[in-house]
């Protein structure tokens, strides 16, 4: 019953709280090797009401994040369902920081690219001070939210944690 060719193994650039192995962790329960990288032709925006981060299209941009190297198609599943309706998967290339090979990867690309929401440029090192650990347990929630039957959406998930929070309280 099994098949003669293996499964296809995928290549993800990250750029916003999936940087964090601990997030990454809860997510596959593993931390898959990576590779600091750039992808050229985005930018990266913080989302008014949201503590995560969104990229889109935009010339002479680059963002800067890592690839996950090795991810199985189970856990692209995983991916897929924890960046649910707001973000759309799309094949890019990036380029290894180093500057000495490009890859043929995917990213999460904000779905509405003309979304009022977005603004300034999202801290990484501001998100890891102030929201890391509530997005670790909020993380966790929806793991086990994600095992039951009826189980409830990302967002769904961040919006039951993070209702009544002031959860970006340095930015209007």
């Amino acid at each position: 019953m099994g098949s003669s060719s293996p499964s296809p193994i995928s290549t993800i650039f990250v750029y916003g709280s999936l940087l964090v192995d601990d997030v990454v962790r809860v997510l596959l329960g593993r931390v898959p090797p990576s590779s600091p990288a750039i992808l050229s032709h985005f930018q990266r925006f913080s989302i008014k009401g949201r503590v995560y981060p969104a990229i889109v299209p935009a010339e002479d941009k680059k963002v800067t994040g890592k690839v996950l190297l090795g991810i199985t198609p189970p856990e692209l599943h995983i991916l897929d369902e924890f960046e649910d309706v707001e973000y759309e998967r799309a094949s890019i290339n990036v380029f290894l920081k180093d500057g000495t090979e490009k890859l043929e990867a995917y990213t999460y690309v904000w779905e509405n690219k003309t979304d009022p929401d977005l603004y300034g440029e999202w801290d990484f090192e501001e998100w890891k001070l102030l929201h890391m650990a509530d997005f670790l347990k909020m993380t966790r929630a929806f793991i086990e939210e994600m095992e039951l039957p009826d189980s409830k959406t990302r967002v769904a998930t961040y919006e039951s944690y993070y209702k009544g929070t002031d959860n970006n309280p340095s930015h209007p």
